[in-house]
């Protein structure tokens, strides 16, 4: 991207901007999301009434701060790397509980909450993560305050500061979000930074496929997306041929594949990483921890084998438990 602005010091590696959640994660059986409607393996938005009705339904496993690039800012910071995000929440006891989280990982948040009558009618989003013994997660997503997220939200100096903007698809569903989503793009590149983007969701996908093309073509720099995502843009069951066509629309396209590992594209360059084996528990924030130590890496200057592995080896953590968020210090893991 061209560079049309005076770039400012850079004070954060990663700016992570989207949907601020708290998660609930319970495990139930195998039958549970389709007897009750969902489609395993999906995320799917719900109104407040039915967040509250799954919310009493299960035994809830863990509650704690969520959202995928705040996930992803979260496991970065773990791995050394500077990290500040952007989100909206409630000025309410979730609320205060996601910025407490996100404080004590060392990610700086300095969104300000909604206030007064807003925050009442606009509760701290959060995210029913049902967990069946497969380790599949289904994800019921109630946003909440999250929807308020508009271009005043976007802080310039925070945005111009920042190595590399990562924004999540899921932001794109309300329409002030993917306004905040197209300004904070322009001033990241006018400051000669640049921006990535996760698709998050097939279904997601589904929803703005023309945008996240327009995306893709014009304003990404980085394209995260796993083997569902990215066959979902392309609308093709072959992940071969999705690789070859977003090969030909950006430059550079990191593609993640389960125990399949991940494929990095960058221009003529193809590189195969392999994943690490672990025990699967929960899959919950995989590919939020791969695109977290891919940055990591990338963002001090690791060549983009390591920067694979580092994504690799921070996702195998993170699927190993319960929640999306590391149980150890992975900064060791930068040293090799």
């Amino acid at each position: 991207m061209e560079n049309t602005g005076q770039a400012t010091e850079c004070r954060f590696d990663l700016l992570g901007i989207g949907n601020a959640i708290v998660d609930v994660l319970a495990p139930v059986e195998a039958t549970f999301p389709q007897s009750n409607g969902m489609t395993p393996g999906s995320m799917m938005l719900v109104d407040a009434a039915r967040a509250t009705a799954l919310y009493d339904q299960i035994t809830r496993e863990k509650e704690m701060g969520g959202g995928s690039a705040a996930n992803t800012c979260v496991v970065a910071s773990n791995m050394g790397a500077r990290v500040a995000y952007l989100g909206k929440v409630a000025d309410d006891a979730p609320g205060r509980a996601f910025a407490a989280d996100m404080q004590a990982a060392g990610v700086y948040f300095p969104s300000t909450p909604l206030q007064g009558d807003a925050s009442d009618h606009s509760p701290t989003a959060r995210c029913i993560i049902l967990v069946t013994p497969d380790g599949q997660r289904t994800m019921n997503t109630y946003l909440g305050a999250c929807v308020t997220f508009s271009p005043a939200d976007v802080l310039v100096d925070v945005v111009r500061a920042s190595k590399v903007l990562y924004m999540e698809g899921y932001l794109f569903d309300p329409p002030e979000a993917q306004e905040a989503f197209r300004t904070a793009a322009r001033i990241a590149h006018e400051a000669g930074r640049k921006v990535a983007l996760s698709l998050s969701d097939r279904f997601c996908v589904d929803r703005h496929r023309k945008a996240f093309h327009d995306l893709v073509r014009g304003h990404i720099d980085i394209l995260f997306a796993n083997e569902d995502e990215i066959c979902a843009l392309y609308e093709t069951d072959d992940f071969e041929e999705a690789a070859r066509r977003v090969a030909a629309e950006t430059h550079f396209a990191v593609l993640t594949r389960s125990e399949r590992g991940s494929v990095i594209i960058q221009d003529q360059q193809r590189i195969v990483i392999d994943s690490v084996r672990t025990q699967v528990v929960d899959t919950t924030g995989a590919g939020d921890a791969y695109a977290a130590g891919f940055l990591a890496g990338w963002t001090s200057d690791r060549t983009l084998a390591e920067c694979g592995r580092l994504g690799s080896v921070a996702a195998s953590e993170v699927i190993s438990h319960y929640g999306a968020r590391p149980l150890m210090n992975m900064r060791q893991d930068m040293d090799f």
